[in-house]
């Protein structure tokens, strides 16, 4: 292999435990590998969350060896109580294989599944867990698990006060059964994940050990989690006011998901630069250099949330984007297409209405935007009322054809960030 990846991991910091790294770094130097990472469908996107195992699988396909991206069908069924305080609910099957198939098609967006001599390979444990009977499940796998074993990892021993049913209880050895299946039939001698999946990681490898005891291959397979990912001010990483930030476009526009990374804090940027992005150490020098001296200037937020932005988006999103950041800090909307008003006023609040002419100061008090008619003239005679961006002083002033942008939106604004958006009906 060309690159000595775990030593570039390490570099990032992305190496949180790893059984056996003398081993696993030989193997990893001597011949291509093939690894997998699993992404249980709870949702029908994927979110921020889950792009830095998928940066990983991407950095060891970089680095010659190949991923497998492994969709939950199966254990999404279960629902993993890793992480978690309390039992999730569990969802119908449909609605299941539903998320799965969007998740799917997410991570074919992410990863490059037609790469010459190590494509991303996609698979489903839904294939193999769906046929299993019960008595399969207890005489193959099972078999193989102490209840002391299982009590002592820490997934489960973390819930045992709450209480914690047998079908969560059973998610450790249905995850299990996923590395056992990839190893048998895709050589698959790695998993990755996340801090909180090293006992469902090291449960897995101990059953493909005792599963095949009495063959006379020598088996090696192994582990890697990285990190949890923590911000400087304490808050949760990939959570805002408005929820998670999903992948999903419609979930999460372009523009809110680069602005989320915009707004990084000066202590965070320089470590997500390293975890998420593949610039390149010299300029991640000059970009800590930036952050340093001219702190003002957010050069490293700007080179984050564009990488971000095309990563996950495309090229034209991150250049929409950019265009709305600019209009709204400009306060120049009028150019803002049909498309990009959605995006940039997705959360603030919205009035419908017909498409018929109305005076100015009956809009804003229709629309709530100055409490009365009396208020609504002093708010306009006061230069506090921006139409598209720009000022109207005029108290005669009609909202006409001409006032709305493609026919379907009008932006008030009501001081310097006050905005209202009137949505036109048929």
């Amino acid at each position: 292999m060309d690159m000595d990846i775990l030593q570039d991991l390490e570099t990032r910091g992305l190496i949180h435990q790893t059984t056996d790294r003398e081993a696993l770094e030989k193997q990893l130097q001597e011949k291509q590998v093939t690894l997998y990472c699993g992404f249980d469908p709870t949702a029908d996107s994927l979110h921020i969350g889950h792009l830095l195992p998928i940066t990983m699988l991407k950095r060891f396909q970089k680095a010659g060896h190949r991923p497998i991206a492994l969709v939950g069908g199966g254990t999404g069924m279960i629902g993993d109580p890793s992480g978690r305080t309390s039992e999730r609910s569990l969802n119908e099957s449909e609605v299941v294989k539903g998320y799965s198939e969007k998740i799917k098609q997410q991570i074919a967006g992410l990863l490059d599944f037609d790469k010459g001599e190590n494509p991303v390979v996609a698979r489903n444990n839904h294939d193999w867990l769906s046929s299993m009977t019960v008595i399969d499940f207890l005489r193959d796998a099972g078999k193989h698990f102490g209840i002391n074993y299982m009590l002592a990892k820490e997934s489960v021993s973390a819930r045992i006060e709450q209480g914690i049913t047998f079908t969560e209880f059973s998610y450790m050895i249905l995850q299990s059964l996923d590395f056992l299946k990839l190893y048998e039939q895709e050589n698959c001698t790695l998993q990755i994940g996340g801090s909180d999946q090293w006992g469902n990681i090291t449960a897995g490898m101990e059953l493909i050990r005792r599963s095949r005891e009495n063959q006379e291959e020598e088996i090696k397979v192994f582990g890697l989690t990285v990190p949890l990912i923590t911000k400087a001010d304490g808050t949760k990483f990939g959570k805002t006011a408005g929820g998670a930030i999903w992948l999903d476009p419609e979930k999460t526009s372009p523009y809110e998901f680069y602005q989320f990374w915009l707004n990084t804090d000066d202590r965070d940027v320089i470590k997500f630069l390293r975890y998420f992005t593949f610039i390149s150490e010299q300029e991640m020098e000059q970009l800590e250099k930036e952050v340093s001296d001219q702190p003002e200037k957010r050069e490293a937020q700007k080179r984050l949330a564009e990488k971000m932005t095309v990563i996950v988006h495309s090229e034209e999103a991150l250049e929409q984007a950019k265009k709305i950041s600019a209009s709204l800090f400009s306060g120049d909307l009028k150019d803002l297409s049909g498309v990009e008003i959605k995006q940039g006023f997705k959360d603030v609040p919205t009035h419908e209405r017909a498409k018929e002419e109305v005076g100015l100061i009956d809009l804003l008090v229709e629309a709530k935007i100055s409490s009365s008619k009396r208020q609504a003239r002093e708010d306009i005679q006061n230069g506090a009322i921006y139409v598209n961006g720009e000022r109207v002083q005029d108290l005669q002033h009609i909202i006409g054809q001409e006032d709305r942008i493609e026919d379907e939106f009008t932006i008030i604004r009501r001081g310097k960030k006050k905005y209202t958006l009137i949505r036109y009906g048929s």
